[in-house]
């Protein structure tokens, strides 16, 4: 069977405590912008802050930056603007954040005014109003929490049932390693933290378990094979380099999709596109890395043979 890179030997556990020092940053980051989203000190959307949607199209074709400065120059300096691919022409989606419950209900006439003041000549007809108060955007913000609980703990039975509670444990931590990196990551670029961000990060933790189990499977079925040969981690480091070719394959292929659809797909999905195209990296990266040292270390402290 032809393979990209043919037969390697690369020493991946014996790297494995450099791998740990770089990921124990990433986990950090993460934690760090957990607390920055409960505290409100994160860029959240107004899914999760609250805020006022206001879609509709002008007469007349209007450039989105000029837009964007009509709106800072009027009080709304975190305005998002959007254009709306539809049969209308000239269509936007209006976005502001709001900070009181007080203000809703005016912020829709405000984003009005300014439009018939700045554009004169230009008539916008507003098609819809969508506001989210701060009452809602927390409860939004726990439900999204135990969305992502509740799939760590579905990851962890899963594996469990599948292989093995050392392993399931691992898989665990790996996927969670990934969500939170690519979370500090999107901290660090100050992306805003919507719930499509959310559908990404467990789109994401998918997405990177099928990595994980792949190389698990062939762990499995090594030990089984050459248990009695070499030691635990040699058997570890021969299984992933084994099924390298496969998992740069699939990344590679997944990844060029998802970077089209960053590059090509608009504002709308651009986010999560990058938060598909962070995770890729990442999830590969752990399941190499993080997953399967794992195992190798749980083994070192209390050695134990796998059926």
């Amino acid at each position: 069977m032809f393979q990209i890179l043919g037969k390697t030997n690369v020493d991946f556990i014996g790297k494995r405590y450099y791998a740990f020092a770089f990921s124990s940053i990433l986990v950090i980051l993460g934690l760090v912008s957990l607390v920055g989203i409960f505290l409100g000190k994160a860029n959240l959307g107004i899914d999760f802050a609250g805020g006022t949607m206001v879609q509709g199209n002008f007469d007349k074709p209007v450039f989105i930056s000029n837009l964007r400065s009509v709106m800072t120059k009027n009080g709304f300096p975190d305005a998002t603007i959007q254009i709306l691919k539809r049969n209308i022409s000239n269509s936007f989606l209006i976005r502001v954040k709001t900070t009181s419950e007080g203000q809703i209900s005016e912020i829709s006439d405000r984003i009005l005014g300014v439009l018939a003041k700045e554009f004169p000549d230009n008539k916008f007809s507003m098609d819809s109003v969508d506001e989210i108060g701060p009452a809602v955007g927390k409860t939004l913000q726990k439900q999204a929490t135990w969305a992502v609980c509740l799939a760590f703990i579905g990851i962890l039975i899963y594996i469990w049932l599948r292989f093995d509670f050392r392993f399931g444990v691992a898989a665990t931590i790996a996927t969670l390693h990934d969500v939170l990196a690519v979370l500090g990551i999107l901290f660090v670029l100050n992306r805003e933290i919507t719930l499509l961000i959310v559908t990404g990060l467990l789109t994401l933790a998918g997405y990177s378990l099928t990595d994980t189990v792949v190389v698990f499977d062939r762990i499995r079925e090594n030990l089984k094979l050459f248990r009695k040969r070499g030691d635990f981690a040699s058997t570890i480091n021969n299984s992933i380099n084994e099924v390298l070719t496969r998992t740069i394959i699939t990344v590679f292929t997944t990844f060029l999709a998802v970077f089209f659809l960053f590059i090509l797909g608009g504002e709308v999905t651009r986010d999560l596109a990058l938060t598909l195209l962070l995770g890729m990296i990442v999830g590969t990266y752990s399941s190499v890395f993080v997953a399967s040292p794992l195992l190798v270390e749980w083994e070192k402290m209390s050695p134990k043979r796998f059926k």
